[in-house]
């Protein structure tokens, strides 16, 4: 079974980032990333959300892109690059399973 919410701890271990560079990405990408709240105030994400954030860490890191030019990338519509970004995203994600699973057995 799936979880519907990853707290924001949970994320920036999946992402190998911190906290705060969570919350900076969050707040920067905000028409990208919507986080629900909970009663404290702290932001539950979605697996969309997460999906999302994992595609602007590739832009971010692996491209050398700024937070601007990340923006510009995202919100064209070009679906190529898209899909071909989020391809990159999910064998990245499949790999590290699998690695995993090769230090288990």
């Amino acid at each position: 079974m799936e979880k519907i919410y990853y707290s924001m701890k949970e994320v920036a271990q999946i992402l190998n980032v911190t906290q705060s560079c969570l919350r900076f990405w969050s707040d920067s990408f905000s028409d990208f990333v919507k986080p629900d709240r909970n009663a404290k105030g702290n932001r539950l994400f979605h697996k969309q959300d997460v999906e999302m954030l994992k595609l602007i860490s590739h832009l971010l890191k692996e491209e050398k892109l700024t937070i601007d030019g990340a923006l510009k990338k995202l919100k064209s519509e070009d679906p190529k690059y898209d899909k071909r970004d989020k391809v990159i995203v999910t064998l990245k994600d499949i790999r590290a399973q699998l690695l995993e699973i090769k230090q288990s057995l």
